[in-house]
């Protein structure tokens, strides 16, 4: 794997107390790997590019149906009210992956979190003021090797440690395209943690997908997202909600910085 450092210099953030997709003077520091670039979506032809590479991957490997989507582009109302992340090659700035972030102060903006469509997020209590939300991960496939989600994971980490946040919140999902098998191990392996971790939130789906009524016995593996946040520390803490627009069960996933694993706390610079 490609070595992933900070340049001595710095890529803007979104303002995170504005809309209409308009630029703060706070920065954080500029990291590249091998000929790739972290950078976060400056202008609108950037959020452009990161929303066609969305399309693509999520209709064309996932079968997602976008009712309103235009010209093989993923826009949704969340979009101008997000950070935007995304992995780019230096050479062509070709955009080959991406995470979308939504603050609190944002989220109070555009009406809630994403995740409040599917789940009920009442469960976080007081949590709430301290979540930053994750959502629409997506990576080209010629780039699934390891380098862009770690480009990407460390601007989340320096993000979350620049707002003083807590917690962070986002939805896995999980495709059905096998029938439910995997969404129904998943399940059963959260199940077991969630038992042992009372301190979790239990939040609760609006359309909840009906993955008890499956077995957990047929061959299915954790896919290696969740299997990542897992090992970083996140839990899944609820029950999958059902997205038929992409086709996926969808686990609501917590992660409570504090109780980071400490080896990922050090690599990415939060102490």
């Amino acid at each position: 794997m490609a070595a992933i450092v900070s340049h001595t210099g710095y890529i803007a953030m979104l303002d995170t107390h504005d809309s209409h997709f308009s630029y703060s003077h706070i920065l954080m520091p500029g990291i590249a790997a091998g000929n790739l670039e972290l950078a976060v979506a400056r202008t609108a032809e950037e959020l452009e590019a990161l929303q066609r590479l969305r399309y693509a991957v999520f209709s064309e490997e996932m079968s997602a149906v976008f009712p309103d989507a235009a010209d093989g582009i993923d826009a949704d109302d969340y979009d101008p009210w997000c950070e935007h992340l995304m992995v780019r090659e230096q050479a062509s700035g070709r955009v080959v992956g991406t995470y979308r972030l939504l603050t609190p102060v944002n989220a109070a903006h555009v009406g809630g979190y994403y995740s409040e469509s599917l789940f009920d997020l009442s469960g976080l209590g007081s949590r709430r003021d301290q979540v930053i939300e994750l959502g629409r991960s997506c990576i080209h496939p010629d780039y699934r090797n390891g380098v862009v989600i770690m480009l990407l994971w460390a601007g989340i980490a320096s993000i979350v440690k620049h707002l003083k946040l807590r917690y962070v919140l986002g939805c896995a999902s999980v495709s059905l395209r096998d029938g439910g098998a995997t969404a129904a191990h998943v399940w059963s392996e959260a199940q077991r943690d969630m038992q042992r971790s009372p301190q979790l939130p239990r939040l609760h789906p609006h359309h909840p997908y009906p993955v008890d009524r499956l077995t957990d016995s047929l061959p299915a593996r954790t896919p290696p997202l969740i299997k990542g946040y897992l090992k970083a520390g996140a839990r899944i803490c609820g029950a999958p909600a059902w997205d038929p627009d992409f086709n996926t069960a969808d686990f609501p996933v917590f992660l409570d910085v504090d109780d980071m694993d400490p080896r990922y706390r050090r690599h990415f610079g939060i102490e």
